[in-house]
């Protein structure tokens, strides 16, 4: 651990990946009081000037192992494309660095376990960024269901639908069912404690992009529930929504709805209405606060204090990881596919 780290000072930061959310990082964590942004890393010059002087940091790095060798960074956003989580992820849990890996954990089941092997042996604390357990909404939903309020789950839906400009940027990297549906597939794992025995998928590729823009999943669970979850990356480009995602949870004495696609403004000028982002990642007062901005000062306070942190652990984000790849596998083959232990343990 860095000596700032242990000294209870601010975490000393790098990130590592630049594109659009790894941006989102640097720019949030550059205005964290108990966050120093100290060295960001990609593999694009131009880019890396641009945005280091933006935020006015020193330590450039166009190799990650370069940064990860800098004794002066305590912590990295590992924010690069889900192909690479898996070999950076590993060189920066032996390099000593605190990790906090973006979801989704890796790219395949195989590459989550390499992981969770590597975490193992690890002295830096490691966790994947579920952003969505860190919605107040979100939370108050697992709140409500962990007091009884709506009986045992026995249903659950959720849509998590994007336009298709985000679509055509993003398809070449990931399907809609990893990129979004992981997130949804998650939430459903944590409201209910339960297992997947089955799931039964389907996708449909209207789009160009390499991956499918559509992704249904169907799943059982071990107490008997359903989990229903729909990402869709093709709504039109005149869609007010920035996402439209919602979820309904249906108890056996009790229902409850999460509405994320409401923004709580909506902005009618020449070019349409628009509903943007107010709670994970919004501009105001000169940087970023937000959702993004709680998982991170929850994740700068655990470096701190020494306790792993536990809101969302590395076993759990290998799972859903290994439920959407059996939802991918069955979409490709139109069967049922059956977990057994060692697919969600």
């Amino acid at each position: 651990m860095g000596e700032s780290a242990r000294k209870g000072g601010s975490v000393r930061w790098g990130v590592i990946g630049l594109g659009f959310f790894g941006e989102v990082h640097a720019e949030t964590l550059a205005n964290m009081p108990e966050v120093e942004l100290t060295a960001l890393c990609t593999r694009r010059p131009d880019r890396l000037a641009e945005v280091a002087d933006r935020f006015g940091v020193e330590r450039r790095y166009t190799d990650y192992r370069q940064l990860l060798a800098d004794p002066d960074v305590d912590a990295v956003s590992i924010t690069t494309h889900v192909y690479d989580h898996c070999q950076v992820t590993i060189d920066a849990l032996r390099a000593g660095k605190h990790v906090l890996l973006e979801k989704p954990m890796a790219e395949t089941v195989a590459e989550c376990d390499q992981i969770l092997q590597a975490v193992t042996e690890a002295s830096g604390m490691f966790m994947v960024g579920h952003i969505c357990r860190f919605d107040p909404r979100v939370v108050l939903a697992k709140r409500a269901i962990d007091e009884g309020r709506i009986g045992q789950i026995i249903s659950m839906h959720a849509r998590r639908n994007l336009s298709k400009v985000i679509g055509d940027m993003v398809l070449d990297k990931i399907s809609a069912l990893l990129g979004d549906g992981i997130h949804d597939a998650d939430l459903m794992l944590w409201f209910s404690g339960a297992k997947p025995i089955s799931v039964y998928a389907q996708e449909v590729h209207p789009g160009k992009r390499k991956h499918p823009d559509v992704g249904w999943a169907m799943f059982r669970l071990e107490n008997g529930a359903v989990g229903v979850v729909e990402s869709v990356w093709h709504l039109p480009e005149t869609t007010p929504y920035q996402i439209d995602a919602r979820m309904e949870v249906i108890g056996t004495e009790g229902a409850l709805y999460i509405n994320c696609g409401e923004a709580g403004v909506e902005i009618h000028d020449a070019d349409g209405v628009r509903l943007p982002d107010t709670l994970y990642w919004p501009k105001m007062f000169g940087g970023r606060f937000g959702i993004l901005q709680e998982e991170l000062r929850y994740f700068a306070r655990c470096v701190a204090t020494g306790q792993r942190p536990d809101w969302i652990t590395p076993q759990e984000s290998r799972d859903v990881v290994a439920l959407i790849a059996a939802a991918i596998e069955s979409a490709q083959t139109g069967q049922v596919v059956r977990l057994g232990a060692a697919e969600a343990s």
